[in-house]
């Protein structure tokens, strides 16, 4: 088995998530759920407890502060492997995400802002499926809701200066030229949307992949490992070790899936910072 597998092994192990002896003396298989991704670290099931997901975050800041610093520390006209990296992932969110979206004009000042989202969210996300971490940090609701919320009061802020007041700024969520009846419902719309639609979705979007896809990865190898281990008969181990490699093509969909989302959240982000800044709506 790759060791991604061994060290989700490890991990259900670890989580409680134990097949639960029967009446009969056997064991029955206990499902990974949401409990799964809580794993309070110090102060058990209380609203204050430090949980593993808030420690694998700390790690993750600690790992790019690190990282940035020792690769820009001594730039060189030919870059080194670090240095080479890091400027690939900045080219990327700077053309890609940033000056694309925004416009050449507007999108310098909002670069670090993007940069440290797209890192962060993609280095949070890629821990799960990294051995011996195995957890994505945004599978956790409060996360996404924070970064999120970060991005909501930034946008609001930028287009009241950008519109020149609390006024302007809500005239300029309906589009000019509408007929008069109209312009009730596509104001309750937009505001809906500026102030409620977006910020949830961007949440929940992040939030619900990341979960769902750590989920079915459980699922899969620990159920592959119950069915090998107490299946019972040739058929069930062959089914477990058939569950087993399948999370393993799994691992490498949701390789993609958490690169995916991280893009997914920042292009939004760079898109509603865009319509902030933007002189017509």
């Amino acid at each position: 088995m790759s060791p991604t597998v061994l060290s989700s092994l490890s991990t259900h192990l670890l989580s409680g998530a134990l097949p639960a002896a029967d009446g009969g003396g056997g064991t029955s298989f206990v499902s990974p759920g949401v409990s799964d991704f809580f794993w309070p670290l110090i102060g058990g099931d209380s609203n204050w407890a430090f949980t593993r997901p808030s420690a694998v975050l700390l790690i993750s800041v600690g790992i790019l502060g690190w990282f940035f610093i020792a690769a820009t520390r001594k730039l060189t006209v030919v870059p080194g492997k670090r240095q080479f990296l890091v400027e690939q992932v900045y080219g990327f969110v700077r053309n890609t995400i940033a000056k694309d979206v925004i416009g050449t004009k507007d999108f310098q000042r909002f670069l670090p802002l993007l940069f440290t989202l797209f890192t962060m969210v993609l280095v949070n996300n890629l821990f799960g499926i990294i051995p011996l971490v195995q957890f994505p940090t945004m599978s956790r609701i409060a996360f996404p809701i924070v970064l999120t919320l970060v991005v909501y009061v930034v946008y609001h802020v930028v287009g009241l200066k950008a519109k020149g007041g609390v006024i302007p700024y809500i005239k300029s969520m309906v589009p000019p030229g509408l007929p008069g009846w109209v312009i009730p419902l596509m104001f309750v719309l937009e505001l809906a949307t500026y102030f409620v639609i977006r910020p949830v979705t961007l949440a929940l979007r992040l939030f619900g992949n990341m979960f769902a896809g750590h989920l079915l990865l459980l699922v899969f190898i620990v159920g592959g490992e119950y069915l090998l281990l107490h299946g019972g008969n040739i058929g069930l181990g062959a089914a477990g070790i058939a569950s087993g490699l399948f999370s393993i093509v799994m691992t490498f969909f949701e390789l993609l899936v958490e690169f995916l989302q991280a893009f997914v959240f920042t292009i939004l982000a760079a898109l509603y910072l865009a319509d902030a800044v933007s002189e017509e709506h």
